[in-house]
């Protein structure tokens, strides 16, 4: 398993490199964040090991890049902070588990085993463009930001997500979100219309639904 290091102190970092190499793990090294995003993009990782005072950023960014895009990625926070609120902050946005500096590599080894016993499964996503879908916390974002969306906009969004760039009918739509027996022609059309809103709100230039007349919408780049 390739263990992602993100550490800026070398010496600090040779030595857990080798105590995890001796516990079977390979250990990719980025002594900074910029190199973090990068090595997070192009290996196969199974847990990161994550500093949060970076020369070039805070590990707090990493964190959220990884967390905003969907990815249930495991990681650890070390951390030289004291303070009980930037340990919390970690925890609330994701981090699996923390230790403070100094620490013993034996239960930085205890922990990382810990950490991957735990069930990590990827939440189901669906992207278009700059949106992203995240559907067990029905929360929908552009870019780094949410858009807030109450559950049926996010049902006719994801529906018509799934068929992009194709006419999808009023029917169709009712079809797929009529949950109750209480949705008729308007109802779709004040979704939609809501919907348009929220992108409007959001700077989303580069989508829009378009209406086709006596047919029904078509959500397409721009």
């Amino acid at each position: 398993m390739n263990i992602l290091l993100v550490e800026d102190d070398p010496v600090l970092a040779r030595g857990l490199q080798l105590t995890l190499q001796a516990e079977g793990y390979a250990i990719v090294w980025a002594d900074n964040l910029k190199s973090a995003f990068d090595k997070n993009q192009k290996e196969k990782l199974g847990l990161v090991i994550l500093d949060l005072g970076l020369t070039d950023g805070s590990g707090f960014d990493f964190l959220n890049e990884v967390r905003n895009s969907g990815s249930r990625l495991p990681i650890i926070i070390l951390t030289a902070q004291s303070d009980e609120d930037s340990l919390i902050e970690g925890l609330q946005q994701g981090a699996n588990d923390y230790m403070k500096k100094p620490f013993s590599n034996r239960e930085l080894v205890a922990r990382i085993k810990a950490v991957l016993r735990e069930p990590q499964v990827r939440e189901a996503q669906t992207r278009y463009s700059d949106l992203l879908l995240l559907h067990d916390q029905r929360i929908v974002k552009f870019k780094e930001s949410n858009i807030e969306m109450n559950r049926r906009e996010f049902d006719v969004l994801h529906f018509l997500i799934q068929r992009a760039e194709m006419i999808v009918t009023r029917e169709a739509l009712m079809e797929h979100i009529d949950k109750d027996g209480d949705i008729f022609d308007r109802t779709i059309d004040s979704h939609v219309s809501h919907l348009r809103s929220r992108f409007k709100a959001a700077g989303v230039t580069n989508i829009k639904i378009s209406s086709v007349y006596g047919l029904g919408y078509r959500l397409e780049k721009t």
